[in-house]
């Protein structure tokens, strides 16, 4: 019987000091900090600076410390980071608010409520440290519209993997974008998507979708792999390349551990940021969210946080949002931004993949040490 990682493991961080800090948004919902600190050294093992780990929608903070692989949290504690932090936001599989049927939630108000929270809860705990983020796919997005959007400040820099204030898909995934909300919810009465949906009763909405996605993936075995694909982008697969991932990680209950449900009122909101080229609010009018921009782009010259635009050069659900971004904003601040594409990758590999420690972490490591 092949092993099976468990759920929510720490057993990739089994050298770290592991605590965990919940705390309330404005907003009323209770999200998590977990801290990984190595020997408790507070970063006296080498940079004082605190980084801080922010997934994107329908992961979670686990997609950092896997135990298949040397992951991101080990990485930055050999190098000298010893004081290392991971959100879980609202969007995260960690927490039921995806599956919620009375829930609507958007970028909004991931942007609004929880990195401001977020941010009080680590600086109380840290004091005046400097703090980096290294932040991914739909965590990205929403941290981009915290920072450029004013209100969050003091970010020391920013890694943004795969897409930021320019989001753009390819022509399938944003007819995706365009009718899968409404058929799903109306058509088929599902108010979310599930990589797990091939688990459930035979002949149910969510089975027969399942097995009209895989289908159309031939590429491999796993149906948590194609509901994925259906899920995020265009392609065979369409989040990664499946060289980049280790055995244990390609299997179907690994897969949806580590990226789960998804609301689909978070695709009403990014097919308006596709129609528009760019981040913008849900709704412009509504009070909740008053202090963030209606236009990110206003106050960009005014950002003096350094940002590295990471992405693969497969990327097949992002495409090129991030060299348009790194174009668009070194117009603005010429010198201030940077860009590494790297080659073989795709949309979370880069994040996830078995060899990312020796083909994309380095470049997060230098972007880190010159910005500390």
């Amino acid at each position: 019987m092949e092993h099976r990682i468990p759920r929510f493991t720490l057993a990739g961080v089994d050298d770290a000091e592991v605590s965990v800090h919940p705390f309330a948004t404005e907003d009323e919902l209770g999200l998590t900090l977990t801290r990984f600190r190595r020997g408790g050294q507070d970063g006296r093992d080498g940079h004082d600076d605190v980084v801080l780990l922010v997934h994107g929608l329908t992961s979670s903070s686990d997609m950092f410390i896997m135990p298949e692989h040397v992951n991101l949290v080990r990485f930055l504690h050999r190098n000298g980071y010893g004081d290392v932090w991971a959100l879980d936001l609202r969007m995260s599989n960690r927490f039921p608010y995806n599956v919620e049927t009375r829930r609507r939630d958007t970028l909004d108000d991931v942007a609004c409520f929880d990195f401001p929270a977020a941010l009080r809860e680590l600086r109380r705990r840290t004091g005046a440290r400097r703090v980096h983020v290294i932040a991914h796919c739909l965590g990205s997005v929403a941290f981009h519209m915290s920072l450029f959007g004013g209100v969050i400040d003091g970010i020391a820099s920013v890694v943004a993997n795969s897409v930021g204030l320019t989001p753009r898909v390819h022509p399938w995934a944003r007819l995706k974008l365009m009718l899968g909300p409404a058929l799903l919810r109306y058509g088929m009465g599902l108010p979310y998507l599930d990589p797990r949906f091939r688990d459930a009763p035979p002949l149910t909405g969510r089975w027969l979708l399942a097995r009209a996605v895989s289908l159309a993936h031939p590429e491999c075995g796993e149906p948590a792999c194609h509901m994925q694909s259906f899920m995020w982008g265009s392609g065979r697969p369409a989040m990664y390349r499946h060289r980049n991932l280790r055995p244990q990680t390609h299997v179907h209950e690994r897969l949806a551990d580590l990226n789960g449900a998804s609301a689909l009122h978070y695709y009403r909101h990014m097919r308006k940021m596709v129609a528009a080229g760019r981040v913008v609010r849900f709704d412009p009018g509504d009070p909740r969210h008053a202090a963030l921009p209606r236009h990110y782009l206003a106050r960009a010259a005014e950002i003096d946080t350094p940002v590295l635009y990471l992405t693969g050069d497969r990327n097949d659900v992002f495409t090129d949002s991030n060299v348009v971004c790194h174009r668009l904003l070194s117009r603005i601040n010429p010198g201030r931004h940077e860009l590494r594409v790297i080659p073989g990758y795709g949309h979370i590999d880069p994040l996830i993949g078995g060899n990312a420690h020796l083909d994309v972490f380095p470049h997060i490591l230098d972007f880190l040490k010159r910005t500390s």
